[in-house]
């Protein structure tokens, strides 16, 4: 792995696990805010705390080393969270400016995989 690929994995990386870990704690104590745009959206509020457990053990799991399937459970986890946050302010026809934010997550979630290392990686069988 280059240099510049690191660089580029762990500036994503730590990006997208702030953004995680604090989006993740703000639904976890049921910030107001949190608390009405999940009634907006038409979610019930107990899915605050499933999303803020998963992302928080999301990030956990990118970060650690070693166990690699558990990463690409992690970032599977963060896409579906975060296309699903898209979707969801499209089905409201929601402003352009609140797609911003999962938007921002769901491209550093694909460059964070992208770019992980080799040791980050499952293995795969060659034929």
């Amino acid at each position: 792995m280059t240099r510049r690929n690191k660089i580029i994995y762990w500036v994503a990386t730590i990006w997208l696990s702030l953004g995680m870990v604090s989006t993740g704690v703000v639904q976890l104590i049921k910030l107001k805010e949190e608390v009405d745009l999940f009634t907006h959206l038409g979610y019930p509020i107990y899915f605050l705390t499933i999303l803020a457990v998963w992302k928080l053990l999301g990030v956990v799991a990118v970060l650690i080393p070693k166990f690699p399937l558990l990463k690409e459970w992690a970032y599977a986890g963060f896409f579906f969270s975060m296309s699903g946050a898209i979707f969801s302010h499209l089905a409201m026809n929601d402003a352009a400016k609140d797609l911003f934010g999962p938007s921002l997550l769901l491209l550093l979630t694909f460059v964070s995989w992208y770019f992980r290392p080799a040791d980050r990686k499952t293995t795969t069988v060659n034929n």
